[in-house]
């Protein structure tokens, strides 16, 4: 059996080439499956996946140590019914397909890591939200709550399951991160709206160490949320962001100029901007995880000068 062997779906994104990267630095053996190819790489094996269909792709899952799961449209859209639909059934789809392509082998992974979203919770203003805090309403958690039973339908019996509800990742091929740099850079990086909603972020680094933890240790299961321990406020996320960029004019973005330009220029949701939520995670800190980067300020330096 191939037990260094990581199967990650969905992984030709931002997160899971950066996983990929980290792993594979560590031993293990990366395949990839995803609709497309990543773009400017072939260090990795590259596995066809609809996402939708049963195929030969499913025997790449065969004798592997873990599956990862990333698969999902991208938010970063505007919310008509369409996107909507599809943010919804990629999710859904796609991990469905995965516990029936998991049911077809002989030899299935020890274990199933889900991504899944912090946004479950929703938006709240000032409340500080855990692993056993109410579900928020809206699109995001009603699709939250979807992925993640589908994956208790789907996982196999006695398999191990991670769940990891996931904040902002910030990295140093950015990600997410770019809208905002480029803000920044015009000398936009200022207050979005009021600059009390919440930013709940973390490290790339310590997602990765988290990924790492998940796929090595037998006793990491169940959901967590996978954020630094000390969330901010977007008035400080943003100003720790120009100081890092060492940029030091950022005009404030008033809520009905987010909306206009969210929507005309940029073709998002503005709200993914004006609404926002503090979010730790109290099971990472009852099972020991250590992180490196604890504090925005010293995350945002590194990504900077490094």
């Amino acid at each position: 059996m191939t037990m260094n062997k990581i199967v990650i779906a969905g992984g030709t994104g931002f997160l899971g080439l950066n996983l990929a990267d980290y792993l594979s630095n560590l031993g293990f053996e990366i395949v990839l499956i995803s609709r497309n190819p990543p773009k400017n790489t072939i260090k990795y094996n590259h596995v066809i996946w609809d996402a939708r269909t049963i195929a030969e792709w499913t025997n790449c899952l065969e004798n592997a140590s873990a599956l990862i799961n990333l698969a999902g449209r991208s938010v970063d859209c505007i919310k008509t019914p369409d996107n909507c639909d599809q943010i919804l059934r990629s999710r859904v789809e796609s991990t469905s397909i995965l516990g029936a392509a998991l049911n077809s082998i002989k030899n299935p992974p020890g274990v199933w890591i889900q991504m899944s979203t912090a946004h479950i919770y929703g938006d709240p203003p000032e409340v500080v939200c855990t692993e056993g805090s109410a579900y928020g309403f809206g699109l995001a958690p009603m699709v939250g709550k979807a992925w993640e039973k589908a994956l208790s339908d789907a996982v196999l019996p006695g398999m191990r399951s991670v769940i990891l509800r996931t904040s902002f990742v910030l990295g140093k091929n950015k990600g997410a991160l770019k809208r905002l740099e480029k803000l920044v850079k015009f000398g936009l990086g200022g207050t979005v709206g009021s600059g009390q909603q919440g930013m709940s972020w973390i490290h790339e680094d310590d997602m990765n160490r988290i990924f790492e933890r998940a796929i090595t240790d037998d006793t990491f299961k169940g959901t967590y949320i996978a954020t630094a321990p000390n969330p901010v406020s977007n008035r400080d996320f943003m100003k720790h962001l120009r100081q890092a960029m060492n940029v030091s004019i950022g005009l404030p973005a008033y809520e009905f100029m987010v909306r206009i330009g969210a929507k005309y220029i940029l073709r998002t949701d503005p709200e993914l901007a004006l609404y926002g939520r503090y979010c730790i995670s109290t099971k990472l800190e009852e099972e020991g995880f250590k992180f490196k980067f604890p504090e925005i300020k010293e995350a945002f330096q590194d990504i900077y000068t490094s």
